[in-house]
């Protein structure tokens, strides 16, 4: 099994419905937005926990897998985008960022942890910004 695959069968079965559930339940989750694409094929919405820096009014995230993860390829067909921030969604435009220095923003990101995981795990890193409304 490639580290992509083992990496995002990690994510897609065990941590993200963690986090979706406990996010829907109300609980905190300090370090980790919701973010609401929209199917590039489906047109429906579509919810995955990322890892986040906010600064202000604007969203940083760094990903996993750059073009190959499905909310990036979301993205790049429909900008729009909604954050759940704590208990609040935020609208939002989303722009990719491929010549982004990804650790400097990464290094600012307060989960730790999770940014060493996505450093091991990654097989493309790739920067979005997210201009929230």
């Amino acid at each position: 099994m490639t580290k992509r695959r083992w990496s995002t069968f990690l994510s897609a079965k065990i941590f993200n419905p963690l986090v979706l559930a406990a996010a829907r339940a109300g609980l905190p989750t300090p370090s980790v937005v919701i973010l609401e694409t929209t199917g590039r094929r489906s047109r429906l919405p579509r919810r995955v926990p990322v890892t986040r820096l906010i600064d202000g009014d604007t969203l940083w995230i760094v990903t996993e897998h750059g073009h190959k993860a499905a909310y990036v390829r979301n993205i790049e067909a429909d900008p729009n985008v909604r954050v759940r921030v704590g208990r609040r969604w935020r609208p939002g435009v989303a722009r990719l960022l491929a010549g982004e220095d990804w650790r400097a923003i990464q290094r600012r990101m307060p989960n730790k942890v999770n940014s060493a995981m996505v450093r091991a795990m990654g097989t493309e890193h790739l920067v979005i910004r997210i201009d929230l409304e």
